[in-house]
């Protein structure tokens, strides 16, 4: 019988001397095997696209196309011409969403789950981001892959690491394919599924698809995503002290900024697996996939709750142009996705327009310094001035129309959702230009990979 050790050790060779295969030193078994598919660009129709396509470290785990950013910001699919309708968010941190739940009946306010609007709830595999994890590759306006059997199919064949996927989930890939499906041409063919499959094959295969999302949620929960090596967590952890500028600019964001009432800057506490809660986060034996556990933590700068900040629609959105959009669609946001679930449905218009607050973590992190990213859930924003001059400014200026020469500047163009608008934390903040900057310095000490 072959040991634990002896395994262990042949695992470890496998992840040291596999061809082509993603750098893995310092991440365990399942990171490594998820952190692999997750830059596995044949695990889309046209074998041209991975995860990290729009999820790219070096552009801080979101959108790394320059000229994309600068307009419509939102990505093209495996397939040609195919796009979806909002910005890619960040990947990083992730993982630390709680489960999508409503936590005030009375005003209809929602927490957790990944995705702009929460969709990824985490009730289907007990982990939002593994949730989340299962939705690209079977959207047709992102990886498109026909069925979930190609990317059972394609993983476990992979040269590079199908023999890491086996050992980790033993069992998984233990399919008797049957003969009358040519996988190789029928996963490059949208048209082709859903496969018919009998049911025990069908099983098999679920739950495989459930073993590589898992994985992807251990990399993205792993200390390369999840890093908490910031310049701000050095300053935390007594390593460094920021610049006065850095320090007015972290005054502000706790203070007349109003940016902490959503983007939480306190520490944090999550659950260890011998508690039901941990400050409100229900707990499960999944968590500690997710190396979450009841202790302080760095800040992570959102407190998981969806909002609608009046911002502007971006006009150069490529889903506009494609069948399901046209110029008078409106992104419904959280809205949407609950009047698809008929427990909140009746919450439907109190949300609608909200979408989730990201993350502030990586906001400035970039390929290189003139490097421009898009903010915002439909990617309007092109610089982290212009956002924070939006907050500041909203309502301070008149409404005129999008194109405008003083757009972005002394105007704004009315938001695309006009309901449910937050009024009392931003629009107005009586900010000058210099405090705004100071705000932006702030930010960008929030970019892990800090050197000092």
């Amino acid at each position: 019988m072959v040991t634990k050790r002896l395994l262990a050790a042949a695992v470890a060779l496998l992840l040291s001397t596999g061809a082509g295969m993603a750098a893995t030193a310092g991440l365990t078994c399942k990171e490594a095997v998820g952190k692999n598919i997750f830059f596995d660009d044949r695990l889309s129709i046209n074998k041209n696209q991975s995860c990290a396509a729009c999820h790219a470290p070096e552009a801080g785990w979101t959108g790394p196309n320059e000229m994309i950013n600068k307009h419509g910001a939102v990505y093209e699919g495996s397939i040609p011409g195919e796009f979806g309708n909002r910005k890619p968010p960040s990947s990083a941190y992730a993982t630390t969403s709680p489960f999508f739940r409503l936590v005030n009946p009375t005003n209809g306010m929602f927490m957790g789950g990944n995705f702009w609007d929460g969709r990824a709830t985490g009730g289907k595999l007990g982990n939002p981001a593994a949730d989340q994890a299962q939705g690209p590759f079977l959207n047709p306006k992102e990886q498109a892959l026909p069925d979930a059997a190609c990317v059972v199919f394609r993983v476990c064949s992979s040269p590079e690491y199908g023999a890491i996927f086996k050992k980790v989930w033993p069992g998984a890939c233990d399919i008797m394919w049957p003969s009358s499906i040519n996988f190789e041409s029928a996963c490059s063919n949208p048209s082709q599924g859903p496969f018919s499959l009998d049911a025990m094959t069908r099983a098999k295969v679920n739950v495989a698809y459930d073993d590589i999302a898992y994985s992807i949620a251990a990399y993205e929960a792993s200390k390369e995503s999840n890093a908490f090596t910031s310049k701000y967590d050095n300053y935390l952890n007594g390593k460094l002290e920021l610049s006065d500028v850095e320090k007015k600019g972290l005054k502000l964001f706790n203070g007349k900024g109003k940016c902490a009432n959503c983007h939480i800057s306190t520490v944090e506490q999550k659950c260890s697996t011998s508690q039901s809660t941990c400050n409100g986060y229900n707990c499960s034996s999944s968590d500690s996939e997710n190396n979450t556990y009841c202790s302080t933590m760095n800040p992570l700068f959102t407190d998981y709750t969806f909002d609608n900040l009046g911002i502007p629609k971006n006009p150069d959105n490529p889903f506009y142009k494609q069948p399901e959009g046209g110029n008078s669609w409106i992104d419904p946001g959280l809205g949407g996705f609950l009047m698809t679930r008929m427990d909140f449905k009746m919450y439907a218009d109190q949300n609608y327009g909200k979408h989730k607050v990201p993350t502030l973590r990586n906001v400035d992190k970039r390929s290189y310094p003139m490097f421009v990213k898009a903010y915002g859930h439909n990617g309007y924003f092109k610089s982290l001035k212009e956002i924070v001059h939006f907050y500041n400014t909203r309502d301070k200026y008149p409404t005129y129309n999008s194109g405008d020469p003083r757009e972005k500047m002394t105007c704004w163009p009315a938001p695309e959702v006009s309901a449910n608008v937050n009024r009392t934390e931003l629009g107005n903040l009586g900010l000058s230009d210099m405090e705004e900057d100071a705000i932006v310095s702030f930010l960008t000490t929030l970019s892990d990979g800090y050197m000092h």
